[in-house]
């Protein structure tokens, strides 16, 4: 092997709630794992103003404060956290391979993937402004749906998970206007009839988001388009939600892991192993359902605890950890 490889017992791909907890459980188990942060340190949370439903937090934390403290904890158990993504693996052999940033090459025994998945959004200038200054672009509806209790929402989006998303504001919020492009939803008849039911939610079809309108803090309203007559109006609202989709960061996997049809990493059932051995998947990766922080945490450790098992059948002088709630 060349002096240039680095042989890693456990290496982890991404950060935020899933990588993190995987690295807890790791180097609690002595399995030293090293984390590489990848393109976004702390993933999506590091774009969230609040949380406040994740559990141990009563007053509530923001995104960044509390992926800070999640690589802490990791790092006092001396897992080593590094900068830098993974730009290309080969796990055709029988030495999981991995580089990172084209340039350094690492030999893995166990590799846990925490890489998420990302929000897809309009495109839209004023869209992403908003969304930067976290006053009122979200793309999750219950992790901020809270913030908007008694208030006027607009809500961009025609398949199962935007009629999900807009009932779900409907419980809360005054008002929740759903934009729709075609003339047509893209859900299942259950879930569209579930909107079209619901008697606070307005639909308007053949309508597009011509500009997310604010104060330069906060959205104040929508601009939108009829897109078979051009026509425009604006419509006041205090919260624009995009639920046009996810796409997993899973880009780099693709003929090593199997994949499902959108990308998502598919996983052994009631594990987080893949179709590799030694090759682990936690978080939103794999989950297009769920999305949350805690389900995120939750098969973090679960990737550890397998990877730890994986070892110690692989070697006999690795013990494994007795699992504790400490």
């Amino acid at each position: 092997m060349s002096e240039n490889i680095e042989k890693v017992k456990c290496l982890i791909i991404g950060s935020g709630p899933a990588g993190y907890t995987a690295a807890i459980y790791a180097a609690r188990a002595n399995m030293k794992p090293v984390l590489y942060q990848g393109t976004q340190p702390g993933g999506q949370l590091t774009t969230t103003n609040e949380v406040e439903n994740f559990p141990g937090y009563p007053e509530g934390v923001t995104g960044p404060e509390m992926m800070m403290q999640l690589q802490a904890q990791a790092e006092r158990f001396e897992a080593d956290i590094r900068d830098g993504w993974i730009t290309k693996v080969d796990f055709s052999g029988d030495v999981h391979k991995v580089w990172v940033n084209e340039e350094k090459e690492i030999h893995c025994d166990t590799i846990i993937i925490s890489t998420g998945a990302s929000a897809k959004y309009l495109g839209l200038d004023s869209e992403q402004k908003y969304l930067k200054l976290g006053g009122g672009v979200s793309a999750c509806a219950v992790c901020d749906g809270f913030f908007y209790r008694n208030q006027e929402v607009v809500i961009v989006g025609a398949g199962d998970s935007a009629c999900e998303e807009a009932h779900y504001l409907s419980k809360l919020c005054k008002k929740v206007t759903m934009l729709v492009r075609r003339d047509e939803f893209r859900a299942s008849k259950i879930m569209a009839s579930r909107v079209k039911n619901t008697e606070n939610i307005e639909i308007l079809f053949n309508t597009e988001t011509d500009e997310v309108l604010g104060d330069g803090q906060v959205v104040t309203g929508v601009r939108v388009f009829n897109n078979q007559t051009n026509k425009k109006h604006d419509i006041p609202a205090t919260g624009f939600f995009v639920a046009i989709g996810h796409k997993p960061n899973t880009d780099i996997f693709k003929g090593f892991l199997k994949l499902d049809e959108t990308g998502y990493i598919i996983n052994t059932p009631g594990t987080s192993k893949t179709n590799i051995e030694g090759v682990f998947v936690s978080g939103d990766a794999a989950d297009h359902v769920y999305r949350q922080a805690v389900t995120a945490a939750g098969t973090g450790c679960m990737a550890a605890l397998d990877a730890e098992r994986y070892l110690a059948a692989k070697d006999s002088t690795f013990e494994v950890s007795t699992p504790t709630y400490n």
